[in-house]
């Protein structure tokens, strides 16, 4: 597909807010897993666990594994913010197993998951609807 060599002056600053916007959500997306995975690995009594669930594993586990990706969320942030494109693809690839991960942590905060896969698909239709060529 090939995009028009000129862009809308409107269009063009409109791709470049999403960007940024795309970037800071993306940021805060990392932030809030870390502090997940804290409130997890400290094993706090904010979680609570139905019964039989199918991927069970430990919330200290489930801790470590939000702190890594939250980690690499941030710095893929700066990435994006940098306007790196490297960065754009982590974002898209990053945000995916951000979704996948807080899938699977829906029994054990539903509500604090939910909310963080709607942030990780707004930072994916951010992300791939830029298009910086059109720049």
């Amino acid at each position: 597909m090939t995009y028009p060599t000129k862009a809308h002056p409107v269009r063009r600053e409109l791709a470049a807010g999403t960007c940024f916007g795309a970037g800071i959500l993306l940021f805060l997306v990392g932030a809030l897993s870390i502090l997940q995975g804290i409130s997890a690995v400290a094993d706090d009594n904010l979680f609570i666990v139905g019964v039989d669930y199918v991927y069970e594993l430990t919330t200290t586990t489930w801790g470590w594994i939000h702190i890594a990706l939250g980690v690499l969320l941030a710095l893929c942030a700066a990435g994006l913010l940098a306007g790196r494109t490297w960065g754009r693809e982590a974002a898209v690839t990053l945000a995916a197993l951000s979704i996948l991960a807080n899938f699977l942590w829906l029994p054990y905060e539903t509500a604090w998951a939910v909310l963080i896969i709607a942030l990780d698909v707004v930072v994916i239709w951010a992300v791939t609807t830029w298009r910086p060529a059109a720049n």
